[in-house]
Order: C-alpha cells, then sequence, then structure tokens
C-alpha cells in the first residue's frame, strides 16, 4: 500500500507518566497520554486521551480530544471534543463534535469548504507569524 494521507503504519504513542519538552512531529496516528510542552504536528489521525495534559498548538487530520490543551487546534478535517475536555485556545476545524460537559475557552472557526479553509488557516499562520516575530522587535526597541 503506497504511503498517504491515511497511511496507519507508522504509530506514536506517548503513555501515561510521560513528560516531553519539545516538538513533535508525526506521520500517523498519535495517541498522547502523558504531558507535553511542546507543539504536536502530525499528518494523521490525533487522540488526546482523559489524562494527557498539554500545552501545545496541535495540528492533525482527525483530533479526539478527552484531556486538558492549553494551545491552538488545527483538524483539517474533523474534531471531537469528549465530556472529559478542557481546551483553553482557539479551534479552525471542518467539523467538529462536542460532547456536554467539555470546556472550550477560546475562537471556534468551522470551515465547511476549501476556500474558507484555506484562508481562515492562512490567516491564523500569518498571525502566528506576527505574534512569534513580536517579542524579537521589542528587544531591538529602546525607550
Amino acid at each position: 500500500m503506497p504511503a498517504g494521507k491515511y497511511d496507519f503504519s507508522i504509530n506514536t504513542i506517548i503513555g501515561p507518566n510521560t513528560s516531553l519538552k519539545g516538538d513533535i512531529n508525526t506521520g500517523g496516528f498519535t495517541r498522547i497520554d502523558g504531558s507535553i510542552m511542546g507543539n504536536v504536528n502530525t499528518a494523521g489521525r490525533i487522540i488526546i486521551g482523559e489524562r494527557a495534559r498539554l500545552k501545545s498548538d496541535i495540528n492533525g487530520t482527525v483530533i479526539t480530544i478527552g484531556g486538558v490543551v492549553f494551545g491552538n487546534v488545527i483538524a483539517s478535517e474533523s474534531l471531537t471534543v469528549l465530556s472529559t475536555a478542557l481546551v483553553l485556545g482557539d479551534i479552525i476545524t471542518r467539523r467538529i463534535k462536542a460532547e456536554d460537559g467539555c470546556l472550550i475557552h477560546g475562537r471556534v472557526l468551522v470551515c465547511p469548504d476549501n476556500e474558507s479553509w484555506e484562508q481562515t488557516v492562512s490567516e491564523y499562520r500569518d498571525a502566528q507569524g506576527v505574534k512569534l516575530a513580536l517579542p524579537v522587535f521589542s528587544k531591538n526597541t529602546t525607550s
């Protein structure tokens, strides 16, 4: 089977009682049950378990959140926020399902068509680039 968008042959599991600091980039299905401080990017699906704690921006295709995420979430296909989840950040997705009892504190942008998806994600990434550049400019200015 050729590698592609739905290639599940590379699996990544970050188990309970595991803490990581740094960005994670995977090409397949990823399950997180531990703690991460760093961005999570995958070309596949992501499951964030009930006991997971992330201070991360998360990018994936199909994302399920059951734990705590302090950061922005981009799900190119769909996002499910379980009743045990707490999301403190903005969400961009094509489809969302939020169970009763979950808590989302941030903007939720649902883009059903390709044109609105591309525009919204592009604007988000541009804004993130500006935010990253601001500390550099403020260090170089004098009062």
